[in-house]
């Protein structure tokens, strides 16, 4: 009979209660999902990138994409050089890794992520819900713009549009939900707050989120390298700048 140390049972069993968590489904004959059920939260989003390097340093990098978000990670792969039952592997061999003897390891350090401070000029114009948030939770205009840049966001996903990321958490002080009629048209560079996620709007476009300024950095150009100012696992703090700022700094109204 196998004898295991305690900290290799302890491990093991990290692994099969977090097994316990997942599911695995295909997405397409070419992709496969892992859905992990566990409340939103800075562990697991650090978790989820871990798995997703893990997979990355398994397989050969010209053979799947990964795309990740809030509680999953899309795992694309090319059917000519590998199939789903390899890339499950690779999963729970990733899996199994992360709770190794190191498994108390600071995730976030195994990773290139950032800390990108983005400008916000938040006023009466770029901001045309602020007043709305700080009489809901009865707080002053600058309170609610304090609260805004006291949090350090995570961006946890990027979607609906290239170079919308989806960041949190926000304060429940002054968290929103979504409008119930969506405005048709907002802003390029539109910094707005949606339940307990804030984004920046990359370009003009339909939108039901609490807007509370304007943010003049392009949050997509295709023409650099990278095009986006963060991707999923870095952090974001959100600075204050006046109106002559604003538009130093190519800001449009």
């Amino acid at each position: 009979m196998t004898k295991y140390s305690q900290q290799e049972q302890q491990n093991m069993n990290l692994v099969a209660d977090f097994m316990q968590s997942i599911r695995v489904v295909p997405a397409s004959e070419s992709a496969i999902i892992l859905y992990i059920d566990q409340p939103l939260t800075d562990t697991l989003a650090e978790q989820l990138q871990s798995i997703a390097d893990g997979v990355l340093s398994l397989a050969n990098t010209s053979e799947i994409e990964i795309v990740s978000s809030y509680a999953s990670l899309l795992i694309n792969y090319n059917p000519l050089k590998t199939d789903h039952f390899a890339i499950k592997q690779m999963l729970f061999q990733a899996i199994k890794s992360m709770f190794s003897d190191n498994s108390h390891t600071d995730y976030s350090q195994q990773t290139d992520q950032k800390l990108v401070e983005l400008p916000v000029y938040y006023s009466d114009t770029t901001g045309p819900d602020l007043a709305r948030i700080a009489t809901h939770h009865k707080l002053s205009v600058e309170e609610v713009i304090q609260i805004h840049q006291q949090q350090t966001y995570r961006v946890f996903a990027i979607g609906f549009a290239p170079g919308f990321g989806y960041m949190g958490q926000v304060d429940p002080q002054i968290a929103m939900p979504r409008l119930a009629t969506p405005r048709a048209l907002v802003p390029k560079g539109a910094v707005a707050i949606a339940d307990r996620q804030t984004a920046v709007y990359p370009a003009a476009s339909p939108g039901g989120w609490n807007i509370i300024g304007q943010c003049p950095i392009l949050m997509f150009n295709p023409n650099v390298e990278p095009s986006m100012p963060f991707k999923v696992g870095d952090s974001v703090r959100f600075k204050a700048i006046d109106q002559d700022t604003f538009f130093a700094m190519g800001g449009e109204q």
